[in-house]
C-alpha cells in the first residue's frame, strides 16, 4: 500500500478531495517550476481509471511529437509511484497506456489540427478524463471548447485538467480566461515552496535562490508562476465577479454608453453604475454583436432601458444616432477632441476598481483584461492607445464622458478632485498653502 502523501504535495490535498466528490468539472492548475501540478494530475488519472471501470482518458499537448517524452513519461512515473505497475501495460513505442484488468485506456493526442480530434470509441466506457498539458501552447479557448465538445460525450461525469505555467503577459488568452467565473470551474495555483524539499533536491533550491538574487523578475515568473506582465498592460484595476440582482437594484448613478459598428466591428452597448465616493465602476450589462441592425439594437435597448435614460454615443455616426432618435431613444453624441481618448482611458485607469460581471458581460471583461499597448518592430511600446479590440472600452468611455472631461481639466490644471472628501480636503489645504503676495518693502510675519 502506498500513501498518497508520498506522491501528492500538501497544496493539492483539498483539490484531491474536490475531485473525489465531483465538486467541479474543470480544474485549472497553474504554477511555476517544481510545483508538481503535472505529477498530481498524473496520479489522479491513474487512480480515477482504476476506481471507475467505465473511465478512459485523453491527454493532449499542442504538438504530438512532445507527448512521448513528457506526459507519457509523467504517467509512467505515477504508475510506478503508486506501486501498480503490474496492472498496467506500458508499451515503449505506442502512445497508449492500458489498464490490464479491464482494457481501459489512456490515449495521447496532439492538437496540431484540433478539428480532427473526434469523439473516441473504446472497448469499454467513455472519455471521462481529459488533460491539457502546457495549456498556454494552445491557440485559444475556442480551440479548447472545440476539442471538449468532441470528447465530452457518452458519460455522466467528466473531469478536465488544464496545467500550465502562466505566460508573462496578462494579454495572453490563458491569463484572460482564468479570470472568468464559472460554477463548474476551480482554479488552483501552486509553487515549489509547498513541496517537500527532498522531492526537489538541494540543487533545485540552489538554482531557484540564485535566480531570485540575480534576476528577481525572472524568478517570480519561472519559479513562482506569477503573471509579471510585459509592462504594456493598460488596466490593472479590473475585477471580475458576479454582480447580484440585489446590488443592481441599489444602483442609482447608472450610466449608458454605445459604440457603433456593423459589418466587421460589433455594436457595443454597456450599462454601468458609478460609485463616485469610492471611485468604483460596476459594469453589469452588455450588448455586443456584429451585423446588428439599428432596429434590432433599439428593441434590445428599449427592453433593458425601460425608463429611457439618456445614452452617450459615438458622435462619429450621426446617421445611426438620428435613426435611434426616430425610434424614440434618448441618445446623443459625446464631445470629442484630440485628447479625449487619452484622458478617457486615464480616467478609467485612475479608478480604484472597474468591477465587471463577466457572466453578464463576457466581451467587456475580455477587452478590459487583455487591452495592452502595441509594440514596434524593435519591441518597444508605441505611443498612444491601440484602436482595436476596444469597442466595449469605447462604450464605457462614452458613458463616463462627463467625468473624463472633468478629469482632463483637473489634470491639466493639477487640481484635486473635489467630488470626494479626500479631494475636498486637499483643495482646502491647497488654499492655505499658496504663497502670500506682498508689496515691495512690506514685512509679513
Amino acid at each position: 500500500m502506498i500513501a498518497l502523501t508520498e506522491c501528492v504535495a500538501p497544496s493539492f490535498y483539498e483539490i484531491h478531495k474536490d475531485i473525489k466528490r465531483y465538486g467541479h468539472t474543470h480544474y485549472w492548475l497553474s504554477g511555476g517550476r517544481g510545483s508538481t501540478k503535472s505529477s498530481f494530475i498524473s496520479v489522479e488519472l491513474i487512480l480515477g481509471i482504476m476506481s471507475d471501470p467505465l473511465a478512459n482518458a485523453v491527454v493532449l499537448r499542442k504538438v504530438k511529437d512532445t507527448l512521448g517524452e513528457s506526459v507519457k513519461e509523467q504517467l509512467t512515473w505515477a504508475i510506478e509511484a503508486l506501486g501498480v505497475s503490474q496492472f498496467w501495460d506500458v508499451p515503449e513505442t505506442k502512445l497508449v497506456l492500458t489498464y490490464k484488468p479491464t482494457g481501459q485506456e489512456i490515449r495521447f493526442r496532439g492538437a496540431d489540427k484540433p478539428k480532427k480530434i473526434k469523439g473516441l470509441k473504446y472497448a469499454r466506457g467513455y472519455t471521462k478524463f481529459i488533460w491539457y498539458e502546457e495549456l498556454d501552447e494552445f491557440t485559444s479557448m475556442e480551440e479548447i471548447r472545440m476539442i471538449n465538445q468532441s470528447l465530452m460525450r457518452g458519460g455522466k461525469k467528466f473531469t478536465v485538467f488544464y496545467s500550465y505555467n502562466p505566460p508573462k503577459s496578462a494579454n495572453n488568452w490563458v491569463n484572460t480566461e482564468v479570470n472568468f467565473t464559472r460554477d463548474d470551474r476551480i482554479t488552483h495555483h501552486s509553487t515549489y515552496q509547498t513541496v517537500p524539499i527532498e522531492w526537489l533536491g538541494e540543487q533545485f533550491i540552489i538554482e531557484a535562490e540564485h535566480l531570485k538574487l540575480t534576476k528577481p523578475k525572472a524568478y517570480e515568473h519561472e519559479y513562482l508562476g506569477d503573471v509579471v506582465g510585459t509592462g504594456g498592460e493598460i488596466f490593472d484595476n479590473v475585477q471580475t465577479r458576479k454582480i447580484s440582482d440585489e446590488e443592481i437594484e441599489e444602483f442609482e448613478n447608472v450610466r449608458r454608453g454605445m459604440d457603433f459598428g456593423y459589418s466587421v466591428d460589433p455594436l457595443s452597448y454597456n450599462v454601468m453604475h458609478y460609485d463616485r465616493k469610492h471611485k468604483r465602476l460596476y459594469i453589469y450589462h452588455e450588448l455586443y454583436k456584429v451585423r446588428l441592425s439599428t432596429h434590432a439594437a433599439y428593441l434590445h435597448i428599449s427592453e433593458e432601458n425601460k425608463k429611457n435614460d439618456y445614452i452617450n454615443c459615438d458622435s462619429a455616426d450621426p446617421r445611426t444616432i438620428n435613426e435611434l432618435l426616430q425610434y424614440g431613444l434618448r441618445v446623443g453624441g459625446v464631445k470629442k477632441g484630440p485628447d479625449t481618448v487619452e484622458y478617457g482611458v486615464k480616467f478609467l485607469q485612475d479608478l480604484e476598481a472597474i468591477i465587471i460581471d463577466d457572466q453578464r458581460c463576457p466581451e467587456t471583461a475580455r477587452e478590459f483584461l487583455s487591452y495592452e499597448l502595441d509594440k514596434d518592430a524593435h519591441g518597444n511600446f508605441k505611443a498612444g492607445y491601440p484602436d482595436k479590440n476596444n469597442h466595449s472600452i469605447d462604450a464605457v468611455r462614452y458613458a463616463m464622458n462627463d467625468e473624463a472631461l472633468d478629469f482632463r481639466e483637473r489634470m491639466k490644471k493639477n487640481k484635486p478632485d473635489t467630488s470626494t472628501s479626500e479631494g475636498r480636503a486637499a483643495a482646502n489645504l491647497a488654499r492655505y498653502d499658496k504663497p502670500i503676495k506682498k508689496k515691495r518693502g512690506e514685512f509679513v510675519g
